[in-house]
């Protein structure tokens, strides 16, 4: 069986990992969004003076990053380039992708499922995850908490790094031995990736120190990664190679159209005759893409209602059958 299923859902597309029958990890791809390694013909709009840096326009007139420039390109030209990172959306801004020029062709963005299988892994198309499975990644993703044995782990975004957190009963030594395993799940779970800074609690002791430290070693043998050690104060700095959002920083960075699109998914999988009624946020409800209701209204085969309710919170959307 492969071991990653992908569901592709209205205005985004969705995986699932599995290990040994379990549910580890979760990725969202939002069509339209560049991916890593795929190439895009673009042109140069400028070059930093003395540097290999500069901007390139994409044939949609986005701006994105560019890095070793050959000394001979000048602004105006044609590149072949490679996505070596995509955008990154913030709290406040968006990081703009960043691309590096190739002798490779131009190639049309690859599907989740292209992806993956690109990247070596094996994964398969399927028309609904179990019942329960993505709406548990999503929650936690949602709220930014991973509560696993005795202790839990807060998640938060940053412009300059991933922070999590770690809280619970008990000594702080037991604490910290505990979190260390979730932690390394929850960087599997979450899709994280980048600066990732781990907030422990505070171990005076050298060889409890050493400890734990001993132990993220074996849980983040699977991660390629660099690391300090931890220091006096219990923080930790883990930093990866990052070339796309986290699962939390799509659905955060955006909660509005995250929400819309989970809403569109409940939709899309309700049965019955008549009239798909989708109540929700004023907020959700201005999120909903036409284009996204024209296809859910080609999926189910069914017209589609909306109606706005201030008083639901944004994840609180609901989508039902009602008589025409």
């Amino acid at each position: 069986m492969p071991d990653w299923q992908v569901e592709q859902g209205i205005g985004e597309e969705r995986a699932i990992l599995f290990r040994r029958g379990k549910p580890v990890a979760a990725r969202i791809h939002v069509p339209g969004n560049l991916t890593p390694g795929s190439v895009v013909e673009c042109k140069l709009v400028s070059k930093r003076s003395g540097s290999n840096r500069g901007t390139v326009a994409l044939p949609d007139g986005r701006k994105s990053l560019v890095d070793r420039l050959p000394k001979h390109v000048t602004a105006g030209m044609a590149l072949s380039c490679e996505v070596r990172r995509t955008a990154i959306r913030e709290a406040n801004r968006t990081k703009l992708p960043l691309l590096r020029p190739t002798d490779r062709l131009p190639q049309e963005t690859a599907g989740l499922l292209d992806q993956l299988r690109q990247e070596g892994e094996r994964a398969q198309l399927v028309r609904r995850f179990e019942t329960g499975l993505w709406e548990t990644f999503w929650q936690d993703a949602w709220s930014g908490e991973l509560r696993v044995a005795n202790c839990t782990l807060f998640i938060s975004e940053t412009p300059a790094m991933t922070l999590i957190d770690v809280d619970g009963p008990g000594p702080p030594r037991q604490l910290a031995i505990n979190a260390v395993s979730t932690i390394g799940r929850c960087i599997a779970r979450f899709d994280l990736s980048g600066s990732i800074g781990i907030d422990f609690p505070t171990l005076p002791a050298r060889s409890e120190r050493k400890q734990v430290d001993q132990a993220l070693d074996k849980a983040l043998s699977d991660i390629a990664h660099e690391r300090t050690a931890m220091n006096g104060f219990g923080f930790v700095q883990v930093v990866t190679r990052k070339i796309r959002p986290s699962l939390i920083a799509t659905i955060q960075a955006d909660p509005e159209a995250a929400a819309a699109r989970l809403l569109l998914r409940r939709a899309e999988h309700v049965e019955g005759a008549g009239t798909t009624f989708i109540e929700a946020h004023p907020a959700v409800v201005a999120a909903l893409r036409s284009s996204w209701l024209d296809e859910l209204q080609k999926r189910s085969g069914r017209p589609v209602r909306l109606s706005e309710n201030p008083s639901l919170a944004l994840s609180a959307g609901n989508a039902q059958i009602v008589e025409r």
